[in-house]
């Protein structure tokens, strides 16, 4: 089993994450991805870590990428992901390790709406939720899936079935060609509550992304290209009013 754990910037966060998850794994690799804050220099104490590093930052999706490519080289079954920005608990670890022991899934993925279970300080953005749910519907319809969550980070996968698939997107809509290219690849799908948690209300995307309108269109973007011209990518009438 690994954890894996995409990071950019994240000095305030690194020290408290990574004792964090030490206590609930022994094999963690950090994929840096170009950090220019002192996060890559904090990362050079932990001898209990791997890192790859990116020499500037590449983007989550890319951060991804590398992350599933390093288990399959590695004789790993499964790698669970985990932001190191306090949004995803690392006491939840032993939870996914007993739902991965089901062995009936090839992606378990955290969600913050299965069930009502808020730890955060602070509500979380409005926009967010709103576009997480479009998003959502929009994905749901498409592909004749349920998910209630398409972009927590916080998951597992069973690495042999996602090395087969063709995954390119190298920014924060990466969730959405992973979603579709495991749905038409057949893979198993579960969900499983997490707790919903925001602590930073200055937290914000790269550029043009803050602006939730841009980025919503960056989201839809991908579905249509993912899909085809055929793709709906607005929400049934009576689920967008």
């Amino acid at each position: 089993m690994l954890i894996a754990i995409p990071i950019y910037n994240e000095h305030n966060y690194v020290d408290n994450i990574l004792q964090t998850v030490h206590r609930f794994a022994k094999n963690i690799l950090v994929v840096d991805d170009g950090s220019t804050d002192g996060t890559s220099e904090l990362l050079r104490r932990y001898s209990f870590i791997k890192v790859l590093s990116h020499k500037k930052n590449e983007g989550y999706g890319q951060s991804m990428m590398d992350i599933f490519e390093f288990p399959g080289s590695n004789k790993f079954d499964w790698v669970i992901t985990l932001d190191c920005d306090y949004q995803h608990e690392p006491s939840c670890l032993p939870h996914f390790y007993k739902e991965i022991a089901k062995e009936d899934a090839d992606i378990i993925s955290g969600s913050r709406y299965l069930k009502k279970i808020n730890l955060g300080s602070i509500n979380p953005p409005k926009d967010r939720v709103a576009i997480n749910r479009e998003i959502t519907l929009i994905l749901n319809n498409n592909l004749g899936i349920n998910l209630t969550d398409s972009f927590c980070g916080f998951k597992a996968y069973k690495v042999k079935k996602i090395l087969k698939l063709k995954l390119t997107e190298q920014g924060y809509g990466f969730p959405l060609q992973l979603w579709i290219n495991a749905v038409r690849a057949g893979l198993k799908i579960r969900e499983i509550p997490v707790p919903l948690i925001y602590h930073d209300s200055k937290r914000n995307f790269a550029g043009s992304l803050e602006k939730p309108k841009v980025r919503l269109n960056y989201y839809k973007e991908i579905i249509q290209r993912e899909l085809g011209k055929d793709a709906a990518t607005d929400p049934p009438e009576s689920e967008n009013s």
